[in-house]
């Protein structure tokens, strides 16, 4: 299989965390989901998430964007604990974009009504909001869509505009939950070389939760395996796929990377 990644970053000791988990826990009618959970997303990293159904990979999500809140521990960004902020502060304030698994647009508008409603919300000078949709509709070549339902969009086109729509408060952090699921090889393919390009020329520091372990290891630098609510390995995808808690708890004994 083609590797999307033309480079790994191999060692972020001189960047600052763009995103930090400390001692996170969650628990969900005293069912522990998450037990002591540490880890950073470095600034410029792309950064996966792997793990068996159920594991708690999309309640990272959820408590970084404020939609749960942690039992204990802390999430810092920029070197601010953010757990006080509510969800719209939090995202505008610490620059935190999200692409959820399922939905994120509005169905009956255009193409281009969600980047100018989502725009209106995240974007107060008119003249900005005008360019910053002018830029997205350029970048992620809309032009021949813009005027179609996103309702009848393709799978991979309503992806697209998910991810769009997260870049429209021009966001430090990118949260990609599940971006694979139900997608075509050539439409998977068309989205790693996507966020791959968000890292190299946005500079945005993007996390990835997926199934599709191959297209994820493809396209991030690092990553960690979570089971039984807890990180049993983490690094780049040549030592996961040798590491044998990752093998015993998630990839097996046949998984091939390359």
């Amino acid at each position: 299989m083609a590797i999307i990644k033309k480079f790994r970053i191999k060692s972020f000791k001189n960047l600052k965390p763009a995103l930090k988990l400390n001692k996170v826990s969650f628990s969900f009618k005293e069912r522990p989901i998450l037990d002591t959970i540490s880890f950073n997303l470095n600034q410029g990293e792309i950064l996966g998430l792997l793990g068996p159904n159920g594991v708690g990979k999309s309640t990272i999500f959820n408590l970084i964007t404020g939609l749960l809140k942690p039992n204990f521990g802390s999430i810092i960004i920029n070197d601010k604990d953010v757990l006080n902020y509510p969800i719209a502060e939090r995202a505008t304030t610490f620059k935190i974009g999200y692409v959820p698994q399922y939905g994120g647009y509005f169905h009956d508008l255009t193409l281009l009504q969600n980047l100018k409603a989502i725009a209106e919300i995240q974007i107060t000078d008119n003249s900005k909001r005008l360019n910053t949709v002018e830029k997205i509709i350029s970048q992620f070549e809309f032009d021949s869509i813009i005027n179609i339902p996103a309702k009848f969009l393709s799978g991979g086109q309503k992806k697209k505009l998910v991810i769009a729509l997260s870049l429209l408060n021009s966001p430090k952090v990118l949260l990609l939950d599940e971006p694979f699921a139900a997608l075509d090889v050539l439409t998977i393919k068309m989205l790693k070389e996507l966020i791959v390009n968000l890292q190299s020329q946005e500079k945005i520091s993007i996390c990835i939760c997926d199934h599709q372990a191959r297209d994820l290891l493809s396209c991030v630098d690092n990553a960690i395996i979570l089971s039984n609510c807890k990180i049993i390995a983490k690094g780049t995808p040549t030592q996961l796929v040798n590491d044998i808690h990752a093998k015993n708890a998630y990839f097996g004994d046949s998984f091939k990377f390359n």
